[in-house]
């Protein structure tokens, strides 16, 4: 598991951890089971607050992602399918509101982005 930080991001430094981990988990990358790095481990080859990464663990258990288990480790969860489903519907909904944005900043219909949607899905 690679995590890359970015300094020049609009997201905290946490939040990268969190968003990079869900999507490694989401795409099957990580499996569950997995044992991820302590959080000591990990914030040292990441140069970063153990801080921060304590509490991009926490995010993520509190998500229901990965497990901590204390004197274990900290793994991945075993989680149904509703979470990713749910998961990528959240993403989908945020796409769709930054496209009403734009879309009402330009004066585009709702029946052209519609249109534009139905020929993009269509292929």
């Amino acid at each position: 598991m690679k995590i890359i930080i970015s300094n020049s991001s609009d997201t905290t430094i946490y939040g990268q951890i969190v968003n990079q981990i869900k999507e490694a988990i989401i795409s099957n990358e990580l499996k569950s089971g997995y044992l991820l790095p302590s959080i000591r481990a990990l914030a040292k080859d990441l140069n970063i607050s153990v801080i921060t990464t304590k509490r991009a663990y926490e995010e993520l258990q509190k998500q229901g992602f990965i497990d901590i288990v204390p004197g274990k480790g900290t793994f991945v969860a075993g989680f149904s399918k509703d979470i990713i489903y749910e998961e990528k519907m959240k993403e989908i909904e945020l796409k769709i509101e930054e496209i009403i944005e734009i879309s009402k900043i330009i004066d585009v219909s709702r029946e052209d982005i519609i249109e534009i949607f139905n020929c993009i899905y269509e292929g």
